[in-house]
């Protein structure tokens, strides 16, 4: 029984960090600077869900002067991220 419980210790403890990288990441988090991101979901024309090059997932948010119309799932764009907004994107 001990060793049954000191098992499933040892499992939750070895799942809970990879629990901990599936959730995705507040923008305003990231530093401001330039990105290239790969697009997982297009939410709206104002939201696109994304992973960035070093495994973080986030939602990033258009400036209300721009927006995500021509952008699809699987695209690889290059980002402008400033106080997490993306006020500039290209596709690449």
């Amino acid at each position: 029984m001990k060793k049954f419980a000191a098992t499933l210790m040892f499992a939750a403890a070895t799942v809970a960090p990879v629990a901990t990288l599936a959730a995705t990441v507040d923008p305003t988090l990231i530093p401001d600077g330039t990105y290239v991101v790969k697009v997982e979901k297009v939410q709206d024309a104002q939201h696109l869900l994304v992973v960035m090059q070093n495994g973080v997932e986030t939602t990033l948010i258009a400036r209300s002067s721009i927006d995500f119309n021509k952008v699809k799932a699987n695209d690889t764009i290059k980002i402008s991220l400033i106080k997490g907004i993306v006020p500039v994107y290209a596709i690449q």
